[in-house]
């Protein structure tokens, strides 16, 4: 399979053998990253954004890639992440297919690709790479560390493994712990993937790529990254032209079938199976009650954190809100001054990346009060 790598992208080298929580190690493995802004000569207006499970480093158009990035609106100059004042540094997550090394990077023991001999990877794996990034960037402490969806776990483990490594953090429609539903979306996701006979295995080519399976997890994603509210508003029960319907009498036929068909068919090509299936299931495995005897709220009062805002939207089902006042509670419990905004967008898991007018506001004023 081709890796997704967007142009302008820069690499690190991780450490050479790089051990995994769960066992196994990767070889001159390497992190994709891309940074705006000028890092101040204390280096101490570094802010770090890490990911959730399918956007690349670039969060912004920069130098190096004036295209739009999928978080355009929030990070630039004058923006809530504002690069005039913040060095910011955004990195693919590690077992990705957009720069980083996973499944679809080639083994370079074999020469081919690692496929399901890829290591079990877990959240920490990918904070531990993406702090290898930060201090290779001449950074020993951040200014703020910013986490979305699958993001919000992995900063939550990148200050429990490192105290003192982020002056603040904003938690953005994450979780410290995977809940059941989310579990078994993204199980059925999953299974959707390996039930393709084209899988093969996770021995896949190009040419016969599970195409049928990928479609059918995006589209479960999608549905789960939306609120039923949103549907209702967006789409109703409108249904497509008679030229523009299914001759399957089983086909599409609401214009809704139609969204989900053409989101889930513009997913497949560019981005990778088997780095879907990785990254899906670390999330499955992350709870912070891990470090705190079963106790997740304590495992939060772990981390240490001066400032923190977790936020999420009020329509969320995959990360519900809960999980973000919860996120606030803990922290607080652990000494942190920390602060939780539910809002009251229609968008639902998905509202951070297109709700700006709501989610902006709230990042840049916790930003502005550094």
């Amino acid at each position: 399979m081709t890796e997704f790598i967007p142009p302008g992208t820069r690499y690190h080298a991780l450490p050479s053998p790089f051990a995994f929580k769960r066992g196994g190690e990767l070889r001159d493995a390497h992190v994709a990253y891309e940074t705006w802004g000028t890092l101040a000569a204390d280096a101490g207006n570094a802010v770090l954004i890490v990911t959730g499970l399918s956007p690349d480093a670039h969060a912004a158009a920069n130098a190096d890639n004036p295209a739009a990035g999928w978080w355009e609106a929030m990070v630039g100059p004058g923006k809530p992440i504002d690069t005039d004042r913040w060095f910011v540094i955004c990195v693919n997550s590690l077992g990705s297919c957009k720069g980083s090394t996973g499944p679809a990077s080639i083994d370079p023991a074999t020469g081919e690709l690692y496929g399901l001999r890829f290591p079990e990877l877990s959240i920490e794996d990918g904070a531990r790479a993406a702090v290898e990034v930060v201090r290779a960037l001449g950074v020993t402490e951040l200014a703020c560390v910013i986490g979305n969806s699958m993001g919000g776990m992995t900063a939550l483990a990148l200050l429990m493994l490192y105290p003192g490594i982020a002056r603040s953090h904003i938690n953005i429609s994450g979780s410290a712990q995977a809940l059941p539903f989310s579990i078994a979306i993204r199980s059925l996701q999953r299974e959707a993937i390996r039930l393709d006979p084209q899988w093969n295995g996770g021995r896949y080519t190009d040419q016969a790529y599970p195409e049928s399976g990928m479609r059918m997890a995006r589209k479960l994603g999608v549905i789960t990254y939306r609120s039923a509210l949103e549907w209702d508003g967006r789409f109703g029960r409108v249904r497509l032209d008679s030229d523009q319907a299914d001759d399957d009498p089983f086909g599409l036929e609401f214009q809704v079938e139609s969204y989900l068909e053409g989101h889930a068919r513009r997913f497949v090509r560019f981005f990778d199976p088997n780095c879907y299936l990785y990254l899906s299931r670390s999330m499955d495995w992350f709870d912070l009650a891990e470090y705190a005897d079963g106790d997740v709220m304590a495992g939060l009062a772990r981390i240490q954190v001066g400032k923190a805002l977790a936020i999420g939207a009020n329509t969320d089902i995959l990360f519900p809100v809960q999980q973000q006042q919860q996120i606030a509670d803990g922290l607080r419990a652990g000494g942190a001054d920390a602060q939780f905004i539910g809002l009251d967008s229609p968008q639902g898991h998905d509202a951070f990346l297109v709700d700006v007018a709501r989610f902006g506001p709230a990042v840049g004023g916790f930003l502005s009060s550094l």
